[in-house]
């Protein structure tokens, strides 16, 4: 028998909200994850990606990181993890310092003995590059096997990877796919193996609304009745209250109102979001949200949801805005790596707040795939490419319109991870819609532009450690 904790999207270094005290959240949550593994004598904890909210962690998150995994290491507790995509970089990953270090071990495509299972690894793997996966694993000979992986899966929400052509295509037979990247927690049965998300260990947005944990999990042919060799328990953390409060303003109420409905609630330490419908008379946020924190909340945001009239004449256009905005494009000599902005930018699946955090990721994309920087060369417009046919009597047109790289939108939950996944100015005010957080927007452009940017910003840099 083996017993291991599964968790992952610990996303520790999030100053959600620019908050110092919710950026040691992050940390202590992952903490509370290897006090109970050690309580409770676990064989393994086993991570299955984005320990850290972004590939470049500062020096507090990093060493806070290292003392929790020495108390593990100490327990002689084994660290099993792969690489998320909010951590990856292009050299090395910082799981490869901590695995140097002693205190975990990176799983791939061989065999990771734990009792009488075996685990492998895959790290998350853009969307684009997933064709030419083989899903080549080394065999063992252990009772059990269990595949940990980083990415959205099918069945379940925002998936963008086929979970039975991971399975079939294998050359090992799972028992198990121990996953992160989607921060709901969920199991299913795909192809006779259980396949399941912990969710994330605190609440990277206020989308996250149930409480957050991780999964015990048991190879044991008697574990669960003896036929599914497999069983799957949920367990609760204590981590930061979130406080969600509705109000629906009827005509004639305002901020009185929203103020009674506030002190309904428990809101000692609490991050509160406040979300008001209805109708009634207009609201102040920023009154509201003082409010709540002079009543003891660590953190207020307050959504209006209602309309709002605007007085005065507006002039209208019926012209369908979609198509204007197309035809602009198509003047512009937009490269690939645009065009993933903008679509980026004006998708309806990519909630406002998660904008920053999917142009983050499809920009590093780009750069991982494109060493020549082919990506970000501008390309030919459709005005152009048309005054060339006349000009070059009939040769063919192009278009100027780059096929998408297979990158879905809306993957943020992770961080849904989509992670996603975006502390932005955006969150601050409709919280709501973000799936992830994101530190300032500098920092943003920062990693999307700069080759180097850990050795400019005062950030420590993964190749000083390696």
């Amino acid at each position: 028998m083996t017993r291991v904790i599964h968790t992952g999207d610990t996303h520790i270094g999030y100053s959600q909200y620019h908050s110092p005290v919710r950026r040691q959240d992050f940390l202590d949550a992952f903490e509370a994850v290897v006090d109970d593994a050690v309580d409770d004598g676990v064989d393994a904890v086993v991570h299955a990606g984005d320990l850290f909210h972004d590939r470049r962690p500062e020096l507090d998150d990093l060493m806070g990181t290292i003392s929790v995994l020495r108390r593990l290491d100490d327990a002689g507790i084994p660290f099993l993890a792969v690489v998320g995509n909010h951590e990856s970089t292009r050299g090395g990953q910082w799981l490869d310092l901590f695995e140097r270090l002693g205190l975990a071990t990176r799983l791939g495509d061989e065999p990771v003995v734990v009792g009488d299972t075996a685990f492998y690894g895959l790290d998350h793997v853009p969307v684009s590059r997933r064709d030419d996966l083989d899903y080549a694993f080394a065999d063992h000979d252990a009772e059990y096997a269990a595949l940990v992986a980083h990415g959205l899966f099918e069945p379940f929400g925002y998936a963008d990877w086929d979970t039975e052509t991971v399975l079939t295509e294998s050359d090992v037979a799972f028992d198990a796919m121990l996953l992160g990247d989607n921060h709901k927690p969920d199991t299913a049965e795909v192809a006779d193996t259980w396949v399941t998300y912990p969710g994330s260990t605190e609440r990277a947005s206020a989308s996250e609304r149930e409480g957050r944990g991780y999964n015990l999990v048991v190879f044991d042919a008697d574990a669960a009745g003896g036929d599914d060799r497999v069983e799957i328990r949920r367990r609760a953390l204590d981590t930061r209250p979130f406080v969600f409060v509705s109000v629906e303003l009827r005509e004639g109420e305002g901020e009185s109102r929203v103020r009674e409905r506030v002190r309904e609630y428990d809101l000692a330490e609490a991050v509160v979001h406040v979300e008001i419908t209805g109708e009634g008379d207009p609201v102040t946020p920023a009154a509201v949200e003082e409010f709540a924190t002079d009543e003891g909340a660590l953190i207020a945001r307050v959504t209006d949801r209602r309309e709002v009239d605007a007085d005065g004449e507006v002039d209208v256009s019926f012209a369908d805005p979609e198509d204007a905005v197309r035809d602009r494009l198509d003047e512009m000599a937009l490269s690939t790596a645009a065009r993933d902005v903008e679509r980026a930018v004006r998708e309806d699946t990519v909630p406002d707040a998660n904008v920053r955090e999917t142009v983050k990721r499809r920009i590093e994309e780009r750069l991982d795939e494109e060493a020549d920087l082919g990506a970000f060369e501008p390309v030919e417009s459709d005005a152009e490419a048309v005054e060339g046919e006349e000009a070059d009597d009939g040769e063919e047109v192009n278009d100027g319109e780059e096929a998408d790289d297979g990158e879905e939108a809306g993957t943020e939950e992770a961080d849904t991870d989509g992670s996603e996944s975006d502390e932005s100015d955006a969150a601050d005010t409709d919280p709501d819609e973000s799936t992830t957080d994101e530190p300032d927007a500098e920092s943003d452009r920062a990693e999307a532009t700069d080759p180097d940017p850990a050795s400019n910003d005062g950030q420590v840099s993964m190749e000083d450690y390696l």
